[in-house]
């Protein structure tokens, strides 16, 4: 019973970083609409040039650090060692203020030798967030290993709301002296240096929510400290050697695993720069990729990301005890739960792929809606390598992520750097697309085959893959049929208000298909009785589904 609680535990706290995750994406997607109205395609391109490099080097200084510290220091608190728990908390601090500091100050210095010119501006603001960004996770790290998601969940929401209302009124303000002016250009580089005040005001917001959770619960953590009574106390000599041997190998496997959008950018700019094309139209047709078709296939991808994160301590607890029964057992869950819910999201996304396209970003260019078409079943493949890296982390085989992922990255560059310049500039967007599918599709392949190495695992396919897909797929028919009748029946009733049409049958279409994918999934036996109990809230599921006689009494 008791390790039925545990595991119904990391269920829970995965469904409250989960929501937080996804909640966090759906307040950057609708920040990101207005966004577009100020600063625009062009804008867009500028800012994520920017944001890559920003992102880029976060990965290689501080953005491992919750992983990390969470399982260095849940293995500690596994066996009580609640001193050496706090010693190794304090080691990490010190990790980041050294790190951070350097880096940001690395990144503020170069910053026009690592980007285009109308993007230094941004760089340079975003600058001080990757100093900061280091402090709050290590606090994110510290309450993960504690086995409450609450206060990283919380603070991920606090970070993205300022990010968004700072965002949007920054880039409104910064542009205000140049509308109405003939350089337009102008308008999206302050534009998108606005948007960068937004990421640094996010995460100022976040650390100081973090901060105070850490103070009220701090006497608790002091009195756990003071009543250890073990006598193996680590030296913080050994303590800063298993953080860097920890931090080292997930900063390269999250590094080289996330970095592939940067070399896309420095290879996209590079390629584009032989090409007959200005630097408008090339950073437009940069800024629908990485601002608006990332931004929507990360969106669900957000639910797999939480789903490893609480995987962590326990898979990490469980191994280290040689329970490998529990810990394939917490991996099939996960596994099971990411793909009811990314099969779905991906199919839903091809078929409504430019009706979504054009209520977020109006009068968007027409390759948006194909590129997230084309591209959406990286959702699936970025889902379970998410997942799969997590498990690899936590099994202490850190090595294994970090030369799947270079392995990867070579396959991805090489496809890459040849379609960009080999073809023309009119399929450079097509070209990065099918570059992230390629890098998720393979990446998953070298997971799933050092995952069965490791744990001798195996994929219940049918129940894992094939039933949902089935039910996606009906799901999918009935979603854009259901689109095209609505929106054509508003069309007729409401002349010349396409807008309105469009909100109105994807809200009809999206409805119905959540419908139909739920009854189709019960009905062909996708879930058990005591498969949905053991998910939160399965009890409330299996209620309804029993009274709408979807499963039986």
């Amino acid at each position: 019973m008791a390790k039925k609680s545990k595991k119904d535990g990391f269920m829970v706290q995965a469904a409250i970083l989960a929501a937080a995750g996804f909640l966090s994406r759906i307040i950057g997607l609708l920040y990101a609409v207005p966004l577009y109205q100020i600063i625009g395609e062009e804008g867009n391109g500028y800012y994520a040039t920017a944001y890559d490099i920003y992102f880029m080097i976060l990965l290689i200084s501080t953005y491992s650090i919750p992983t990390a510290v969470s399982k260095v220091i849940s293995q500690r608190l596994a066996v009580e060692e609640y001193k050496n728990a706090n010693k190794l908390f304090k080691c990490s601090l010190i990790y980041v203020l050294v790190v951070g500091s350097f880096t940001a100050a690395i990144t503020f210095i170069f910053a026009p030798s690592l980007v285009v010119d109308q993007s230094v501006l941004c760089l340079r603001i975003m600058a001080p967030t990757i100093f900061f960004s280091g402090l709050l996770s290590v606090f994110r790290g510290y309450m993960q290993a504690h086995n409450t998601m609450v206060p990283t969940a919380v603070s991920q929401i606090i970070e993205q709301i300022m990010n968004a209302v700072v965002s949007v009124a920054a880039a409104y303000i910064f542009t205000m002296p140049f509308r109405g002016g003939v350089d337009e250009s102008k308008i999206a580089v302050h534009g998108a240096a606005g948007s960068a005040l937004g990421t640094f005001a996010g995460v100022i917001a976040g650390l100081i929510f973090i901060l105070f959770v850490y103070m009220r619960r701090r006497s608790t953590i002091v009195e756990k400290v003071s009543s250890d009574k073990n006598p193996h106390e680590e030296s913080y000599r050994d303590l800063f050697k298993v953080i860097f041997l920890m931090v080292t190998p997930v900063i390269l496997s999250t590094f080289i695993y996330n970095v592939s959008t940067t070399f896309d950018m420095k290879i996209y700019w590079s390629a584009i720069a032989h090409k007959s094309i200005s630097t408008s139209d090339a950073s437009r047709t940069y800024g629908i990729y990485s601002r608006q078709f990332l931004v929507l296939i990360n969106l669900p991808i957000a639910i797999a990301s939480a789903v490893s994160s609480a995987l962590i301590p326990g898979i990490s607890g469980a191994y280290s005890k040689g329970d490998i029964e529990d810990v394939n057992s917490r991996l099939n869950k996960a596994v099971r739960t990411t793909m009811l819910i990314m099969i779905p999201s991906a199919i839903g996304m091809a078929v409504l792929a430019n009706p979504i396209m054009q209520l977020l970003f109006s009068g968007t260019d027409a390759r948006a809606g194909y590129a997230l078409a084309g591209g959406c079943i990286s959702i699936v493949f970025y889902a379970l390598s998410t997942v799969t890296n997590g498990v690899l982390q936590a099994i202490g085989k850190v090595s294994e992520p970090v030369k799947n992922a270079a392995i990867t990255l070579v396959i991805h560059l090489a496809f890459v750097i040849l379609g960009l310049n080999v073809l023309e500039a009119s399929y450079s967007l097509a070209i990065l697309v099918a570059g992230s599918v390629v890098y998720s599709f393979f990446m998953v392949i070298f997971n799933a085959r050092s995952i069965k190495k490791h744990l001798g695992y195996k994929t219940d396919s049918d129940k894992v893959f094939l039933r949902p897909a089935i039910s996606a797929a009906v799901m999918g028919v009935v979603a854009y049929c259901t689109y095209r009748l609505v929106y054509h029946l508003c069309i007729v009733r409401l002349v010349d208000r396409t807008a309105v049409s469009n909100v109105v049958a994807l809200l009809v279409s999206i409805a119905l298909a959540v419908i139909v994918y739920a009854v189709l999934i019960l009905r062909i036996g996708g879930y058990t009785e005591e498969e949905l109990l053991d998910i939160p809230k399965g009890a409330v599921i299996v209620r309804v589904a029993k009274k709408l006689r979807l499963m039986k009494p």
